[in-house]
């Protein structure tokens, strides 16, 4: 065994043991990470070793286990450990639905999703351009690692431009990033003439699709992105969905929103039965397409998504800050679908996925007062959604969200203790359970507890170091 001399986060502060397990994961050590591991694999089940250890290879999850027998194990070559007892490690947290040009608005408005929309984000989305976007989109994915967060699904503005400089720094940060370019057509807040918008927006969106769709080793893609019906012609939907069929991206768009949304849907699309059907009839009903939200669907509409294969964002604090909505849980679990959770910045009001989590629990709570086959999140349940829930939205759960051997290393980690008053119980060692670790980081835990973010077992993000109790 090759133990590193500790610091609070349990790593080492020498530069060889700094750059090395920073380092790519094609040429990465192999290194291991040891703390209280806690995943969720399933809705409902929680797992956790109490004092267990990863083992990384080459980016992969390669041994899992209590730490005193991995750490005992013979090996030809040494591992280097990366270890605290007071640090719970995690799957990467997986963010289903942002969108990169609105973070500076996060708590701004006061007003329902329409006139939001038309007051806030429609002038800052035509700013999001030139050396602004680039500093902006690099300042974005940074907090994202520094919230936790390992993959993100994600729109950006209407510009090829800054829609292309969003990409550079997404490859640069070493995040997983799923993104496209925001298209619309009606009521655009572009410049361009009506009649001139699709094509343009599909040539470009094409264009940035050739670009990125698999770069980074498969950690870029790209996702064609239709803002939502209310904003976009028949042609440009039907474009979208051919053209992700035919590079095999994804599609993203929002759905069932707010009331006043879908009222103006019915009447811009009069022959179809209801929201749904617009997309149906467009060809966009997928198993790659993420819809947003989804808030008030019909049993009809639930089917025909879950028939289709299509998964949900789940998005609570943007639900809950713009007064669209509670998600009704239950229902979309019985009907068969995939769901995630979603930050929705700027709708919600932080990228923090540990508060969406919270919501996502509070929200059931309040809908249980009244509806009584409301089902109450448990803080487990709330980290499926987050974690593996996610993966399995993404088609990705066969590569991330849990701890598998021979998945690859998305690992939040967290100083559990510094959420604990007066750090005592955490101290002492042994008299959290892992529910209690969950509880804690979901209505406690954010950037100052995060330790360290690492993407197929590279570091992107470190924290600064924390006092030893």
């Amino acid at each position: 065994m090759n133990e590193l001399p500790l610091t609070a986060s349990g790593l080492s502060n020498s530069p060889a043991a700094v750059s090395s397990h920073r380092s790519g994961s094609a040429t990465a050590p192999v290194f291991g990470i040891r703390g209280f591991l806690i995943d969720a694999p399933e809705f409902g089940r929680l797992r956790a070793w109490s004092d267990g250890a990863l083992v990384i290879d080459g980016g992969l999850i390669a041994e899992i286990g209590d730490y005193s027998a991995l750490a005992k194990k013979p090996r030809a070559d040494p591992v280097r450990w990366l270890h605290s007892n007071g640090v719970a490690v995690f799957p990467g947290l997986i963010d289903l639905h942002s969108h990169v040009p609105q973070y500076p608005a996060v708590a701004c408005g006061n007003s329902e999703l329409l006139p939001w929309l038309r007051q806030r984000i429609f002038p800052l989305e035509r700013g999001f351009t030139g050396v602004r976007a680039r500093r902006e989109a690099e300042a974005f994915f940074a907090e994202l690692a520094r919230q936790g967060t390992t993959t993100a699904m994600l729109y950006s503005a209407i510009y090829e431009d800054s829609t292309e400089a969003a990409f550079h720094a997404a490859a640069e940060s070493g995040l997983r990033v799923i993104m496209g370019k925001m298209m619309m057509d009606v009521g655009s807040y572009g410049q361009l003439q009506p009649t001139k918008i699709v094509s343009i927006s599909l040539h470009e969106s094409e264009r940035l699709c050739k670009r990125w769709h698999g770069v980074k080793e498969g950690l870029i893609e790209y996702a064609f992105s239709p803002r939502f019906a209310v904003s976009c012609s028949e042609k440009l939907m039907r474009g979208a969905a051919d053209l992700a069929a035919k590079h095999g991206a994804y599609l993203q768009t929002h759905l069932a929103e707010n009331l006043e949304e879908i009222e103006k849907v019915k009447h811009q699309f009069a022959w179809a039965a209801d929201y749904t059907e617009v997309y149906e009839k467009c060809g966009m009903l997928t198993p790659r397409t993420v819809f947003g939200h989804c808030i008030h669907l019909s049993p009809r509409e639930r089917a025909a998504l879950a028939e289709a294969g299509a998964a949900v964002a789940h998005c609570p604090t943007a639900n809950l800050y713009l007064r669209s909505g509670i998600f009704p849980l239950e229902k979309m679990r019985a009907a068969g679908l995939r769901i995630g959770l979603g930050s929705d910045v700027a709708a919600g009001p932080e990228l923090n996925l540990w508060q969406v989590m919270r919501s996502a629990i509070e929200s059931q709570k309040a809908r249980s007062f009244y509806e009584k086959e409301a089902h109450v999140p448990t803080a487990g349940e709330a980290l499926h959604l987050a974690t593996q829930g996610a993966a399995d939205s993404l088609g990705k759960g066969n590569v991330i969200g849990s701890f598998e051997i021979g998945k690859e290393a998305d690992l939040t980690i967290m100083d559990y203790r510094s959420l604990v008053p007066y750090r005592q119980s955490a101290a002492k060692g042994n008299d959290l359970t892992a529910e209690d670790i969950v509880s804690l980081c979901i209505y406690r835990g954010g950037p100052p507890s995060v330790v360290e973010t690492f993407v197929r077992g590279r570091s992107v993000y470190r924290g600064p170091e924390m006092e030893l109790f």
